[in-house]
């Protein structure tokens, strides 16, 4: 990933290329905002300590696209807090922008220990997350988690997310407000369950893809999305890329600076 970066850097920019008003107020309010005034992490930060410092052994379902750092099934917790989990700064970026479009339902492909769920939770205390694992360890440990932060407003569906997400979605027969994807790391899983989403969409939601440079597969998925006729707005960050919506809005693309 480090030549798709370099070229990021020279490509990125920050504010002051941006024309559209509503990403830049998003940009510089909410993006690039790093005081987090209305967000709590006390609970998240001591989860987070103790997951990486915990030495337990666990037996790792991977449906996806596997790990780069560690090719065993047999994992200790401590390396997925590590290795899995996304870094604190994008949690609560996460929380950002849960807090500033607020939405009322949010679905997460990929709940690995649950940590960046809890930082949706924290943002929506009114709100309903759905969250989808596939590892039936990881998802014991991730409820473990939520009921320790007491997120009551956290459902977790556990199996095959290839099997689970289009029954789900419609027994729900909800708007999807917003969809973290942060599953199955390949081109063909992450265009299917972009379209299996898709129908819930509406004009103020957002899907935020993880990892759209992780591999040539990712990059190829995210490009395929960039261009999808529903799709007007996106803001690629290198390690997620954000999608909008709204149809008041010209098509353009934005490549800035996180």
């Amino acid at each position: 990933m480090i030549l798709p970066y370099l070229k990021h850097l020279l490509r990125a920019g920050d504010e002051h290329s941006v024309h559209s008003p509503f990403v830049f107020s998003l940009y510089r309010d909410v993006i690039r905002e790093k005081q987090d005034r209305d967000c709590r992490f006390d609970i998240i930060s001591e989860l987070r300590s103790e997951m990486r410092a915990s030495g337990r052994e666990i037996e790792i379902l991977d449906l996806g696209a596997g790990s780069r750092i560690n090719k065993s099934n047999r994992r200790r917790i401590s390396q997925i807090a590590r290795n899995a989990e996304k870094p604190e700064k994008f949690g609560r970026l996460f929380c950002r922008l849960a807090r500033h479009l607020k939405p009322a339902h949010v679905v997460e492909l990929g709940t690995s220990l649950g940590l960046t769920t809890l930082y949706f939770s924290k943002a929506m205390p009114q709100g309903r997350i759905y969250t989808f694992e596939g590892c039936p360890e990881t998802s014991k440990i991730a409820a473990g988690n939520f009921r320790k932060a007491s997120a009551e407003n956290i459902r977790i569906i556990t199996g095959n997310i290839d099997l689970t997400l289009k029954p789900a979605l419609k027994e729900l027969d909800v708007p999807l407000d917003m969809v973290y994807f942060d599953a199955n790391h390949r081109y063909e899983p992450t265009i299917r369950y972009f379209h299996e989403c898709l129908p819930y969409a509406h004009n103020d939601s957002l899907f935020i893809f993880d990892d759209i440079y992780w591999s040539p597969e990712m990059t190829k998925a995210w490009e395929e999305i960039k261009a999808h006729p529903e799709v007007t707005v996106t803001i690629d960050l290198f390690w997620i890329g954000l999608v909008f919506f709204r149809k008041e809005q010209v098509k353009e693309d934005f490549i800035l600076r996180f």
